[in-house]
């Protein structure tokens, strides 16, 4: 990023590499373009353009491509079709071609997708969901704002039958500390149990912001299955310093599960996560006003 030149156009381009090597790659743009030439609200985003190559051949093949409303699709013989007439401006080709059967390609990235999972944050106030019992229906990987965590820890406890993770890593947090999940009937609960009050439980509703948020993460990184990536930003607010960690040991943990990727301004997160996975963490700085990663090359390989 940084300054935008006289010929450039606002907008941002993404980029998404599906495979051990990167069989598949997406990439979208994104930009605004005036209210009275799209369906669409003034200044919401829109979709320019959108293409998915096939990598791993002999050489490159487009999948999909979109230009502003129109886009095609190569269905499994490669032949091309144009698809997706109705496409609003504000939504992917990705998105809207769901056709299995006659593009399985495009299909199976927009699932494997639809399986990552971001955790942006957790509310930790009074009316927080984490703090609420939530349905028991059995829930192998926790919802993005963690509505459902309770149920995460039933699944584990009472489906799965095996919390001998979750058991070590509130051990390793809270010493003398045991989360407590009973039996569910209509709904799923938990309450924690403290070496000072052994006979009390203390249900969600009576937790710390920062224990709560430390449970939640739990629950993400511990789940009965995890997303192939998952991504956590600043996942250290809220917490005690004391409990960092911990917190390292977990990622770790869910490391050898899954593609763990953190966004942090600790930098003791980040010096513990070294020591606990064996990780480079990567500097973001300013360079000549725009946004890089210390030690970053041109070429795209670090120092």
């Amino acid at each position: 990023m940084g300054e935008r030149r006289k010929h450039e156009k606002p907008g941002s381009e993404l980029e998404v590499t599906i495979g051990e090597r990167g069989e598949y790659r997406y990439t979208a743009s994104i930009g605004f373009a005036p209210r009275e030439a799209f369906a669409g609200f003034g200044l919401e985003p829109i979709i320019k353009e959108e293409r998915l190559v096939f990598t791993a051949g002999p050489r490159p093949e487009t999948l999909m491509e979109r230009t502003n409303h129109r886009a095609w699709a190569r269905d499994e013989a490669g032949t091309k079709h144009d698809v997706a007439d109705d496409l609003l401006p504000s939504e992917t080709a990705l998105a809207a071609l769901r056709d299995a059967g006659r593009f399985p390609d495009v299909d199976f990235v927009r699932k494997a997708l639809l399986q990552w999972r971001f955790y942006h944050g957790f509310r930790t106030d009074a009316g927080s969901p984490l703090r609420q019992p939530s349905l028991a229906v059995t829930t192998p990987m926790l919802s993005s704002d963690g509505s459902d965590l309770a149920a995460v820890f039933a699944t584990l406890k009472h489906i799965r039958e095996d919390t001998v993770d979750l058991d070590a890593t509130i051990a390793d947090a809270f010493p003398g500390a045991s989360l407590v999940v009973p039996e569910p009937e209509r709904t799923a609960s938990f309450g924690m149990i403290y070496e000072e009050f052994p006979r009390r439980v203390f249900d969600a509703s009576e937790l710390s912001d920062g224990t709560l948020r430390f449970l939640a993460l739990a629950g993400a990184l511990l789940g009965y299955r995890l997303p192939p990536f998952l991504a956590l930003n600043e996942p250290e607010t809220s917490l005690h310093p004391d409990h960092l960690p911990a917190l390292a040991r977990l990622i770790a943990l869910a490391a050898q599960r899954s593609q763990v990727w953190i966004v942090t301004h600790s930098r003791e997160l980040a010096s513990a996560l070294k020591n606990a996975a064996g990780v480079r963490p990567l500097t973001v700085i300013k360079r000549e006003g725009e946004t890089w990663i210390d030690g970053l090359t041109i070429a795209g390989t670090l120092k």
